[in-house]
């Protein structure tokens, strides 16, 4: 237990005094000191220059990692008759209506992503109080709200990540596993960077991303340079 302490505590020392690192350096810093005996994710924030609580700042959308999240997704579906079908052929782990609803009503909520067929929103409209608070709630803007059931749940499994500003500001996400190569972590990084930049509301003003930080799950974070996080 000491040795592992001690081992904890030197790979963290690495971050005294590391700040606006490169995408790469930053990287490799935080997968060398990842010590958990699971894989851990890999997560980044990013602090934007946006007040949420104004319509016109709210940041919201959706990416595509292009080497995929590492993470299995477990994705619900609200729909009924050859949608449901649909989406069970495509890989949906839990779908239904009224059964649904009343599943996640009891508290049972097993599931990371959930989508719904446009005239099931009536029905998932009375889950707002549970689903919102969760970013759960399947939205037309981010794409869990749609008759291509097929395309959405194998986009959910596929690397799809979601991301909302939250009050303070900050957007953040899993972008892949420690296990990842570098060069892949840093392909999913720049993808995310750069679907939030292209999110930016119409009300922003000043400077849009202040700041860019990565840590694994159980590890301190370190900054990351906004211009190398933004090149392409």
């Amino acid at each position: 237990m000491a040795k592992n302490s001690k081992k904890k505590t030197a790979a963290r020392a690495q971050f005294d005094g590391k700040a606006n690192l490169s995408v790469e350096d930053a990287i490799t810093l935080v997968k060398g000191a990842a010590s958990a005996k699971f894989d851990e994710t890999v997560e980044i924030a990013l602090n934007l220059g946006v007040d949420p609580r104004h319509a016109d700042q709210m940041v919201r959308g959706v990416v595509t990692l292009p080497a995929g999240t590492g993470k299995d997704v477990r994705v619900a579906v609200f729909a009924r008759g050859p949608k449901a079908d649909e989406a069970k052929a495509a890989g949906a782990d839990i779908v239904g209506a009224e059964d649904l609803m009343e599943t996640i009503q009891s508290g049972k909520i097993e599931f990371d992503r959930c989508i719904a067929t446009p005239d099931m929103m009536p029905l998932v409209g009375r889950l707002g109080k549970i689903l919102g608070p969760r970013n759960l709630m399947p939205n037309p803007k981010v794409g869990t709200v749609t008759t291509d059931v097929k395309g959405a749940v194998e986009a959910a499994k596929g690397g799809e990540v979601q991301f909302k500003a939250e009050k303070a500001g900050v957007v953040h996400a899993g972008i892949g596993k420690v296990s990842f190569e570098a060069d892949k972590l840093a392909q999913n990084l720049r993808a995310f960077v750069d679907a939030v930049s292209r999110a930016k509301p119409s009300g922003a003003k000043g400077t849009y991303m202040k700041k860019v930080s990565i840590s694994s799950t159980m590890g301190p974070g370190v900054s990351v340079d906004v211009a190398s996080a933004t090149a392409n």
